[in-house]
């Protein structure tokens, strides 16, 4: 299922991260392992966020997605199911007139 990470990073622990040179670690390691069709970083609420698109091919595999950022960046993290226009026009024929 296409899947949309978003990823909001603590502020003090990012920091500590971008010191230490392991942010970029943990990014790069996250988009290798995920393999987002779209990823892209800005500030949201006065963090850094990340929101990544991707196919989540079993929910068992959100612990290991998640953790890292959890653990090393006290992040909050959310996932939410998202379409493309091919899916929405496909979810939307499959519906019956009036119905």
């Amino acid at each position: 299922m296409r899947m949309l990470l978003k990823v909001q990073m603590d502020t003090p622990a990012s920091n500590e991260a971008i010191r230490q040179g392991t942010l970029q670690k943990i990014m790069e390691e996250t988009l290798q392992a995920i393999r987002p069709e779209a990823a892209y970083f800005t500030v949201e609420d006065g963090c850094r966020t990340a929101y990544l698109f991707f196919d989540l091919d079993d929910p068992s595999q959100m612990p290991k997605i998640s953790e890292p950022f959890f653990l090393k960046l006290h992040a909050r993290i959310h996932y939410s199911p998202v379409m493309n226009p091919e899916d929405l026009r496909k979810g939307l024929s499959a519906m019956t007139p009036g119905g």
